[in-house]
């Protein structure tokens, strides 16, 4: 196409508060507080900025990041994209982030690579899911998610293959095969983590991480890698391809599909097939258990929000557990955080998706969850870890014993209420989260805090009577006995010390 829109000039980018800011400006303003759109869109665009952030500025050690501070990153990634202005367009002759080889695969609409957008025979059940014409600045939102959050299926046109030989696009009967999931999806939808500071800038400043780090952790053997746009593979298993599936910069910017954009879609195969987190390749924003026989990795569940698996998240505060999820962006950045800012917030989000014969799709009870959880960095330590624990196994025994009382009641009627159970506990734990924040804020020691969380004991308990009563009526004789019988008991509860 002959037209032009550079990233860098042009507003793109949607922030909270501003609207659309091109890369120009998010790295100049500090006043860009948080980037906007879905879940999906966040941590993919995130993970764009630092990638630029990487590339422009990766400090050797934590005595380096903590002199470079966020306004030096921020210059930094200024003189940077000065100096790469010509890749960044989306359009041109090195169009951003594409392969103009693929003029050759079919075109597919936008909406076919957009999992809340009803295309083909799938019913339409509201607005949001009617295809519509993109602007240069969602096409570009759409692109960046492309890169590691496509899901798996035939919308993929691998006929198309640029590395001569390459048998990875093809299934046993040489016939092209389905498009895997990226690997920031994979099978279900992986729950992505990061930090979250007071602004753009001081996020990206927060998650960089050093040379030393990404050493250390020894999960890329190519290091920090070099950019996509700086130099772009010409195939799906050349020297460049290789060695972005074995860098940090490949987990931030897969290229797991080859993109073309056209004026009425998008040219579209499988890229870079980058190994999983069974095989020990995974994202840093992801979480993985290593401790069993296989990887286990924590999944989006829109049915248990992502405040809820914090005890899993931060468990590398525990001195005693040797063994649990590890999330490198977590372990880190919060501990420099805890030093370096007042507060902080961990960000955790990410699509659930369904697959069904090889096609991954985001239906029923799939759809987008995040969570933003602010902690005080002064208060981040063993005790306060250790009390948190202690509060979420209270409060998972309050929703266990709301089930198993719900479930009393139906059984006292001859009636099967496991349904019904199962979303009472679900209303218990919505009703929960509004007051998490402020049971983080009153896990430290001190009579004070201790008198804030028996407080907040007495509303949980609440909130197990309002559940309990929204789903197990006493309207008639029968059902006031049942009620009366199965009714929760809070006592032991309330009496332990909080």
């Amino acid at each position: 196409m002959d037209k032009r829109f550079n990233l860098i000039d042009e507003p793109w980018l949607p922030v909270a508060d501003k609207g659309r800011v091109s890369l120009r400006q998010v790295f100049a303003d500090a006043d860009c507080r948080a980037l906007g759109g879905n879940p999906v869109e966040k941590i993919a665009l995130m993970k764009l900025l630092l990638a630029i952030a990487q590339a422009a500025a990766t400090p050797d050690d934590e005595t380096v990041w903590r002199a470079l501070g966020a306004q030096g990153l921020a210059e930094k990634c200024l003189a940077y994209l000065d100096q790469w202005h010509d890749r960044f367009d989306l359009y041109g002759d090195i169009p951003f982030l594409q392969m103009p080889a693929m003029a050759a695969a079919e075109i597919k609409s936008f909406g076919t690579v957009l999992p809340h957008v009803a295309t083909g025979n799938t019913t339409v059940l509201n607005g949001g899911q009617v295809e519509r014409v993109l602007s240069d600045a969602d096409r570009a939102v759409l692109l960046v998610c492309q890169m590691g959050f496509a899901l798996g299926g035939k919308k993929t046109d691998n006929k198309v293959v640029l590395t001569p030989g390459y048998q990875g696009k093809a299934n046993e009967k040489g016939k092209p095969s389905t498009g895997k999931p990226g690997p920031a999806v994979a099978h279900m939808g992986l729950l992505h983590n990061l930090l979250q500071g007071e602004s753009v800038q001081q996020s990206l400043w927060l998650n960089l991480l050093t040379r030393e780090q990404v050493e250390q952790s020894q999960r890329f053997p190519a290091g920090i890698g070099v950019a996509p746009w700086q130099q772009m593979p010409a195939g799906e298993d050349d020297a460049v391809a290789r060695d972005l599936k074995n860098s940090l910069m490949g987990r931030l910017l897969p290229l797991c599909r080859f993109c073309l954009l056209a004026e009425e879609g998008l040219h579209y195969s499988e890229g870079i097939a980058h190994p999983n987190y069974k095989e020990g390749m995974w994202d840093p924003t992801v979480a993985v258990n290593q401790s069993g026989k296989e990887n286990k990795a924590l999944w989006v569940n829109p049915e248990k929000r992502p405040w809820r698996e914090l005890t899993a998240l931060l468990g590398f505060l525990a001195q005693r557990q040797a063994t649990g999820f590890e999330c490198l962006q977590l372990a880190a950045g919060v501990e420099r955080a805890c030093a370096s800012v007042t507060s902080f917030a961990i960000w955790s989000g990410g699509l659930r998706v369904s697959s069904n014969a090889g096609e991954q799709y985001a239906s029923g009870t799939d759809d987008f969850v995040e969570s933003v959880i602010w902690v005080h960095g002064e208060a981040l330590n063993q005790l306060w870890f250790d009390q948190l624990q202690a509060e979420m196994t209270a409060l998972d025994e309050l929703a266990k014993g709301l089930y198993g009382r719900v479930m009393g009641y139906f059984n006292a009627q001859l009636v099967d209420g496991g349904d019904l159970a199962a979303q009472a506990g679900q209303l218990f734990w919505q009703l929960c989260e509004r007051d998490f924040q402020r049971l983080l804020d009153h896990c430290e020691q001190g009579e004070a805090h201790l008198e804030a969380r028996r407080q907040l004991r007495r509303r949980f308990a609440g909130y197990v009577q309002q559940a309990y009563d929204r789903y197990c009526p006493k309207d008639t004789a029968r059902q006031l006995d049942a009620w009366a019988r199965c009714r929760p008991n809070h006592g032991k509860y309330l009496q332990q010390e909080a």
